[in-house]
Formats: structure tokens, C-alpha cells, sequence
């Protein structure tokens, strides 16, 4: 019983499909055709699709899989360029369609501004000195006005511009302006310790 066992592929054979009578496609072979294996002669012109393939048995597939090469037909210099690590990979390949956009799911809620982030540093004005800026150093920056090429002299003089405007000891006792007042103070703060303006 276990030499019949041996004989025929299990189901979970790599590559075999079950099949009803199908028989190996080798000429004289009883076998049943179980694996496929590709067609060496020319594909029939006019075919659109991928290239035909043939049934044959457990033996004849492994002697095909023996005996297969590659390189077969190809000259010295083809075969060196088909081995080089990055063959295939020279190929131009163009832009998806709309890539200067910013994609749909940049507009979701990004509280941690992990998505969002890449796309507006990489298509926002870079600062004169190279510093980048991260999605919160422009929030900040917004919240005071700023450009982001703003330098640390200016964005203390602006800060204290910002609380003299809306601080309740400049203008009368007037709270009115107390939310603006932690905004701006929070912005710089934040701004205070960002790598863009140490």
C-alpha cells in the first residue's frame, strides 16, 4: 500500500491538478496528464493571451524541468544581460495620472500628521536654508503668519507682537482674545524647539 502511495502524487503535490482521464501529453505514455508544463515549439501567431501549455505526468514533468534552460537559443551577450541584478529594471516608467495632486486620503483626519505630511513637504516651497519643516512647524507657522523661510529673530518679534495684540493687560481687560492668545502661544513653543529654527 505505501508503494502505490509513492507511485501516485499526493493532492498537495506542488503543481498537480486533478484531473478525469486526462493522459500525459508524451507520446506513448499512459500516465495521468496532472502538470502543466509549457509549449517549446512557436505559439500559433494571431494568439492573444498567455502562451499554451501541455498535461504530462509526475515523470515526464520532472524529466522536462531536468532538462529546461533559460538561456537556451540566446547568444553570450544576451545571457550577460539577462544574469546582470538589475536586468528588467532599466525600463522608463511613467507618472501615475495625477501625481501632482495630493490623493483623496490626504484630506482625512491625520491627527498625528502621519500621512498628509510627506505630500505637503514635498510639494511646498522648501526654506533658504534647507532646514525642512514638519506639518506641525507649518501649522505653527500659520497660526503666527509666518512664511515658512522665516528666521528665529523673526519669529520672536512676532511672537511678542502676537501677545501684546491679544494679551488682557494690553487692552483693556478685554478675554475676548484669550483662545487666540494660546494658539500663538502654543505655536511658539513648539516652533521655539523645532529643528527649522534652532
Amino acid at each position: 500500500m505505501s508503494a502505490e502511495r509513492k507511485d501516485r502524487p499526493s493532492p498537495r503535490f506542488h503543481g498537480r491538478i486533478e484531473c478525469d482521464g486526462r493522459l500525459c501529453a508524451e507520446p506513448g505514455c499512459e500516465g495521468a496528464g496532472e502538470f502543466r508544463a509549457p509549449l517549446l515549439d512557436t505559439v500559433p501567431s494571431g494568439r492573444d493571451g498567455p502562451p499554451p501549455f501541455r498535461w504530462l505526468c509526475l515523470d515526464h514533468v520532472r524529466a522536462f524541468n531536468a532538462g529546461y534552460n533559460f538561456f537556451s537559443g540566446m547568444s553570450v551577450e544576451e545571457i550577460h544581460a539577462a544574469q546582470r541584478p538589475i536586468a528588467g529594471w532599466e525600463r522608463e516608467s511613467r507618472p501615475f495620472a495625477g501625481a501632482d495632486r495630493g490623493p483623496r486620503w490626504a484630506d482625512f483626519a491625520d491627527p498625528l500628521d502621519a500621512i498628509a505630511a510627506r505630500f505637503r513637504r514635498e510639494h511646498a516651497p522648501e526654506r533658504g536654508d534647507g532646514k525642512p519643516l514638519s506639518g506641525q512647524d507649518r501649522a505653527s507657522l500659520k497660526v503666527l503668519g509666518l512664511e515658512p523661510d522665516a528666521d528665529r529673530m523673526t519669529l520672536r518679534r512676532r511672537y511678542s507682537e502676537l501677545v501684546r495684540r491679544f494679551h488682557p493687560d494690553r487692552n483693556g481687560g478685554d478675554r475676548s482674545h484669550e483662545a487666540a492668545l494660546q494658539s500663538v502661544i502654543a505655536a511658539y513653543q513648539q516652533l521655539r524647539q523645532a529643528p527649522a529654527f534652532a
